[in-house]
């Protein structure tokens, strides 16, 4: 009778079972965002409405079809009417902007860095704040004129107050515990605004900033309607009194389209200063 020898098999640590590692799984969260995700809904929309055209459900002098207003504003291109109108509004656009966010940090920052400054500032610009602007052209038209003055001042407060409110908010937000901690490690004022102060500040300013472009351009198309002589809202207004809709959506979709891509600049600069910040989309 035989036996056979039977060889011992050996574990090794690669042959015995590895416990899986564990994935945190974030449900609550929606994840990443998509890149050129905010597209899609206005993509849609563009859809939507080229089939409702194709279909004949939509009256063509109403709301003509994408192509009759894609047409229409390659004509207004090519005889140069419609560069020179997007360049005019850029320009006081970008000078009522830039003026307004110099208004809306330095005013913050004084507000709430200085109890002396919040007494002085705080009070004046709530009470811009409950103020219409729009109201307020007629009296800048006695003081300014009608000509570029004006319309870039009104810009100026329109984006300047959502600035200055988020931003000051943001600084009067900043947990107290800091400040002491600054205190006890025996920071310089300097060094207290820019490990501390400015960091804090810096979500409220890019809301406010955000709030700020849109306003630039919300305030624009009313304005190049009041005595102005070139633009795209002085456009619009000579089309309505020719019954030119296709041109009045012409302005408009540009009117989007530069809302939609400084806002959008806005939130890259946003999401790369701020990169050390955990949100929902991280």
């Amino acid at each position: 009778m035989t036996t056979t020898a039977t060889t011992p098999v050996v574990s090794t640590p690669a042959a015995q079972a590895r416990p899986l590692p564990r994935t945190r799984r974030r449900t609550l969260a929606p994840g990443k965002r998509l890149p050129a995700s905010r597209l899609i809904g206005p993509g849609l929309v563009l859809v939507l409405w080229a089939a409702a055209s194709a279909a004949g459900q939509l009256d063509p002098a109403a709301i003509p079809a994408p192509w009759t207003v894609l047409r229409t504003a390659g004509h207004l291109w090519s005889d140069g009417t419609l560069s020179t109108d997007v360049l005019t509004s850029l320009e006081r656009a970008g000078y009522g902007f830039a003026l307004g966010l110099t208004a809306g940090v330095v005013l913050a920052l004084a507000a709430g860095l200085s109890r002396v400054g919040e007494a002085l500032i705080d009070g004046t610009v709530q009470l811009n704040r409950a103020i219409p602007t729009l109201g307020l052209i007629p009296l800048f038209i006695l003081w300014l004129g009608i000509g570029e003055t004006f319309k870039i001042a009104i810009i100026a407060i329109v984006v300047y107050i959502p600035i200055y409110l988020n931003l000051h908010a943001a600084l009067s937000g900043i947990d107290h515990r800091f400040v002491e901690l600054a205190e006890v490690q025996g920071l310089s004022r300097v060094r207290f605004v820019r490990q501390i102060v400015i960091p804090g500040a810096l979500p409220g300013f890019f809301v406010g900033l955000r709030l700020g472009v849109t306003g630039s351009w919300l305030s624009l198309v009313v304005l190049e309607q009041i005595n102005a002589t070139s633009g795209l809202g002085y456009l619009m207004f000579q089309a309505q009194n020719y019954g030119r809709t296709d041109i009045i959506l012409v302005g408009l979709l540009i009117y989007g389209v530069f809302g939609l891509v400084s806002d959008s600049a806005v939130r890259i600069v946003e999401r790369r200063v701020l990169s050390w910040r955990r949100t929902l989309s991280n």
